[in-house]
């Protein structure tokens, strides 16, 4: 199939590109290559995948390139409440309007697959899981806006939305602002870390498993169209004191405090349910434990703290 990815040289895009070339798909991707990255040059060799430079909000633009592709997904955007918060017109207009435009200029042939976020959920019941009928009650802009336009899609009913759980592991267009990655980045080169309101917890996925759902809605659309999916992992709703027990397993060293003084930021609080798509076939393959040691490995190569999206 033709495949256009906005924001293709991404963290999520640099994996899912490679991947859709290699299941013998033509792609395209628009990204403005706003962080300077490079992260598509060892596949620029490949004669199905084109690359073009330039704005998703150039209406224009993406009105050509929506018109000559059999997939759209839409991943450009400002990922991540710090970000939102600063800008937070820019963060609507590219996070949640021009989202309903592309699904607004694609045809009723033409596949749709958005990553949304689970961090609509905001701050859930203790012990009770959050699965895709829970009531949706985001806190921060980010959450807002990407679950603004989940909606937009859902209620035209012909499309998929995936409710990421948050991403880890390494990816040729690094982040390290990811909890995870981050977490696993102070304790390879800090060996400490003190945790703030250490007990909230979320649900996460490797940035791998991630890439590897839009291969299977793309194979099974379908079955699947019209309806949100939680994706993470089952085994993985962890707080972050839990997390920071399993990053020690492998860095012995490292120490950790809990602090009963300060907030963090991020108020999310929930676990999350992603049964709905395990029954629709897909399994994520990759454990916190993988990618704890593959970040080790990378934080080996990786020294300067320049990879963020903050």
């Amino acid at each position: 199939m033709k495949i256009l990815i906005t924001g293709g040289a991404g963290y999520l895009g640099s994996i899912l590109t490679p991947l859709l070339l290699n299941s013998n798909h033509e792609v395209s991707v628009l990204d403005n290559f706003m962080y300077g990255q490079n992260s598509l040059l060892d596949i620029v060799f490949h004669s199905k995948l084109s690359i073009i430079r330039g704005d998703v909000r150039h209406k224009a633009l993406l009105k050509e390139l929506i018109t000559k592709h059999d997939v759209i997904i839409p991943l450009a955007g400002l990922i991540g409440a710090p970000c939102c918060e600063r800008e937070p017109k820019l963060s609507q207009e590219i996070n949640c309007d021009i989202i309903k435009e592309i699904y607004d200029l694609k045809s009723k042939s033409q596949l749709l697959i958005y990553p949304c976020t689970n961090s609509g959920y905001g701050i859930g019941e203790k012990d009770i899981f959050c699965d895709e009928n829970t009531p949706l009650r985001p806190i921060s802009y980010y959450g807002k806006q990407k679950i603004e336009a989940e909606t937009y899609i859902l209620e035209k009913g012909d499309g998929v939305t995936f409710r990421f759980a948050t991403l880890f592991g390494i990816s040729p267009k690094m982040r390290l602002d990811l909890l995870v990655n981050d977490f696993v980045y102070r304790a390879y080169n800090d060996r400490y870390l003190i945790l703030f309101e250490s007990h909230f917890k979320r649900n996460f996925l490797h940035v791998r498993d991630a890439a590897a759902a839009f291969v299977h809605v793309i194979n099974n659309y379908s079955k699947m169209k019209g309806q949100a999916y939680n994706v993470g992992l089952s085994d993985a709703n962890l707080d972050k004191n839990e997390l920071c027990l399993i990053i020690k397993k492998f860095i012995p060293d490292f120490v950790f405090m809990i602090s009963e003084i300060g907030q963090d930021p991020d108020k999310r609080n929930y676990i999350v349910s992603n049964q709905k798509i395990e029954n629709a076939g897909f399994t994520p393959k990759f454990s916190i434990e993988d990618g704890i040691q593959e970040l080790i490995k990378g934080f080996t190569i990786l020294k300067r703290h320049q990879y963020t999206n903050l």
